[in-house]
């Protein structure tokens, strides 16, 4: 059975993980006949928010903590992700992830990638095993490797700081998966476009099928 990592970083998406792509993400992995673990920076994230008001708040929360709630408390540190122990790797969105997995919702084409993310998404492509992005995520691995083609929807700002990076964009409508097949990166929109949950369930599903196609 291949096994799949996902990497969360809360449980929120203004704050933390979108929640609709991380279990949509975890229920595809399961239906198609793969298992995952789910990993989590085991850190502060950058704030919290109050998701009524879509205001900040003064409190603290933490990674790991907050996203066990969406993985039942079966979640480990992210630096007990071993490569050699997964076929693939898969990062959900969320406005909170471009905050705590990179900030790119703070610093725009300027941003960076947490080190430990970073080493994780090189060491997977460096062993030529498949990437997977939903949403906003796609940006990080456009940052982290360079020279890869992701999908963001057609949000003409952000698809401009992905050629920045180097990368190169493909326009997508919702449900559609970018496969760069080279690189082994594969994307999809999610709530980079107007959405339903369930279109975020077949992006999911569509992601996860054309990933183990060449596992």
């Amino acid at each position: 059975m291949k096994k799949i990592a996902v990497v969360l970083c809360g449980c929120g998406t203004l704050d933390g993980s979108e929640i609709h792509e991380s279990v949509m993400t975890l229920l595809a992995i399961d239906r198609n006949g793969a298992e995952y673990q789910i990993f989590a920076p085991d850190a502060d994230q950058f704030h919290v928010v109050n998701h009524i008001t879509g205001q900040s708040v003064e409190e603290k929360r933490n990674m790991i903590v907050e996203a066990a709630r969406i993985a039942r408390g079966n979640i480990k540190p992210i630096e007990d992700c071993d490569v050699d122990e997964f076929d693939a790797i898969i990062f959900p969105g969320g406005n909170g992830s471009a905050k705590n997995l990179f900030n790119y919702a703070l610093e725009g084409a300027n941003c960076s990638v947490r080190e430990d993310v970073c080493n994780l998404i090189r060491d997977f492509h460096k062993a030529n095993k498949p990437i997977g992005a939903l949403c906003i995520a796609p940006v990080m691995i456009a940052k982290v490797l360079v020279d890869v083609t992701v999908t963001v929807g057609n949000d003409q700002g952000t698809i401009e700081n992905v050629l920045s990076f180097g990368s190169k964009h493909q326009v997508t409508k919702q449900k559609d998966v970018c496969c760069d097949f080279v690189n082994k990166v594969f994307t999809t929109p999610c709530y980079m476009l107007p959405a339903r949950i369930s279109d975020i369930a077949d992006c999911a599903d569509n992601l996860v099928k054309e990933m183990l196609k060449i596992m």
